[in-house]
């Protein structure tokens, strides 16, 4: 892997106003994922810090954490774990509820995915609040996985799910910021 020219990820970050719900700025990654240059940029940030980590695989949220999960165990030679939606996997799973603004919601892995003491990186597109994140990263702790980091493109930090999985002792990696909700 060599190093990449450098590109402007949040120029290639649509902002879309008002989605899902009003005052919300939804930042669309599809922007950035259609761009061959852009996304190349954005794997290789997700992936380089970790380059001399021991990490055995990866796990990505559903559903954008899927394409960049997916892609940095590819670049890592690694396997990949999904976090889907309660309900989705087809075997046994282990489940980890988080709260949404009104509401429950949980994240599933299959109870065989991660064995006891390996090396798990997360990653999705975007922390916000950092609910998902939280129940994902304690799905792996729960499965007897140690949790390198959560890397994620996009950070919102007014909305503090970066510093909440820090206070739980998660390191977090994220490419740029976005000031807002």
């Amino acid at each position: 892997m060599t190093p990449r020219q450098t590109i402007d990820l949040k120029s290639l970050i649509r902002t879309i106003p008002d989605h899902p719900k009003r005052g919300i700025l939804f930042r669309d990654i599809t922007t950035l994922l259609i761009d061959p240059r852009g996304l190349r940029a954005a794997i290789d940030g997700l992936v380089l810090p970790f380059l001399k980590t021991p990490i055995d695989l990866v796990a990505g949220i559903e559903a954008r954490g899927f394409i960049l999960g997916g892609a940095v165990a590819h670049e890592l030679n690694k396997g990949f774990v999904p976090v889907r939606k309660k309900g989705k996997l087809p075997h046994k799973t282990i489940g980890q509820e988080y709260q949404l603004e009104y509401g429950v919601d949980a994240v599933e892995i299959h109870a065989d995915a991660i064995a006891s003491g390996q090396r798990v990186l997360m990653v999705d597109d975007l922390i916000a609040t950092g609910g998902t994140a939280e129940a994902a990263c304690e799905l792996v702790r729960r499965s007897g996985g140690e949790l390198v980091a959560a890397a994620f493109i996009i950070d919102l930090p007014d909305l503090g799910g970066a510093e909440r999985l820090r206070r739980r002792g998660i390191k977090v990696h994220s490419l740029v910021a976005f000031e807002g909700h």
